[in-house]
């Protein structure tokens, strides 16, 4: 068994992650990964208020006895977020690990830390990583450039950004973006991680709640199929290449902002690309990790082959490179 310092910091039996994903880290998919022995993430604006988010908490603790957490994206929008009310919502159903993503989230941290709530914060830079851990957070998540989602504006990918970040802060590293395997976890640990989190991997599960049909093209895709919108926006992100996303692509060439491009890029639309099975329907994130999905398994037949691949190539590979000269 792989243990690190964020197995035992948060209590589970495998350094894996499910990160945080709109719409889609619900409480069949959360227990289903925290079951498995790795960590499942619930996304609290999935929820239109903290009142719903409660619900989903309680129905995550009736599927699982295993540690979970809740994911809480800090970000600019049209429409006020009661992030405080999230926050105080998590605390008060008794969750103990937070995932904070987007902007600082140092206001939370008092109520979060006074209530002894692990936090995690999702990072795309080293120095964004420094910070969060002089402000208090106990682990960073950092974004390679091959992540699904937000990946930042410097274009670093983990090859780098991973040990960079291990040689810059002494607390707990997670591993975030492009992984899908044991190779990937055996490579995370390797670059100086504790542990990955994976996105994309765990939509092409059986217990993910999204369409088949979008599962089927996952496992289809390959690592060409995502493409960067939303640049000229400095706000980055990358989806799956389909004509919404093109659309998207043109606008931001001809100079248009967030007034013509806002529609075309809504969550809501996004959201029936999930539950409607149209892969045209909004844009969706998918990390470049769609070049590594084969198959549709249980979340425990993924997380049982990754750890048992990962075991095997830190026990019996990497040993075997090794002349007997050289031991």
């Amino acid at each position: 068994m792989v243990r690190t310092r964020l197995t035992r910091l948060l209590g589970i039996r495998h350094p894996i992650i499910q990160g945080g994903m709109q719409w889609v880290s619900r409480a069949e998919l959360v227990a289903a990964v925290s079951n498995a022995g790795a960590l499942g993430i619930l996304t609290a604006l999935t929820h239109a208020s903290p009142e719903g988010l409660v619900r989903e908490i309680q129905k995550t603790r009736e599927l699982t006895d295993q540690p979970f957490g809740v994911n809480i994206t800090i970000l600019p929008t049209l429409q006020p977020v009661p992030y405080e009310e999230y926050v105080q919502a998590t605390i008060e159903a008794g969750v103990k690990i937070v995932e904070t993503a987007g902007r600082n989230p140092e206001p939370f941290l008092p109520a979060l830390k006074q209530a002894g709530v692990r936090v995690i914060h999702k990072c795309t830079s080293v120095r964004h990583a420094v910070k969060a851990e002089r402000i208090g957070c106990d682990v960073v998540s950092i974004d390679g450039f091959e992540c699904a989602g937000h990946p930042g504006e410097d274009d670093v990918p983990g090859l780098v950004l991973i040990p960079r970040t291990d040689d810059s802060v002494t607390i707990p590293i997670v591993a975030s973006g492009g992984f899908a395997d044991g190779r990937g976890l055996a490579a995370a640990l390797a670059l100086g991680a504790d542990g990955i989190n994976m996105g994309t991997r765990f939509l092409a599960t059986r217990e993910a709640p999204i369409h088949e049909r979008i599962k089927k093209i996952l496992v289809e895709a390959d690592e060409r199929q995502t493409t960067l919108i939303l640049r000229s926006l400095k706000n980055t992100a990358r989806v799956f290449r389909n004509r919404v996303a093109e659309e998207v692509l043109k606008l931001e060439e001809q100079g248009a902002g967030i007034q013509d491009i806002g529609p075309l890029v809504s969550g809501k639309r996004g959201e029936r690309v999930w539950s409607q099975g149209d892969p045209e329907a909004g844009i969706w994130a998918a990390g470049l990790v769609v070049g590594l999905i084969a198959d549709v398994p249980t979340v425990a037949e993924l997380v049982e082959r990754i750890v048992r691949d990962a075991e095997s190539i830190i026990g019996e590979k990497l040993p075997g490179l090794l002349s007997i000269a050289d031991r």
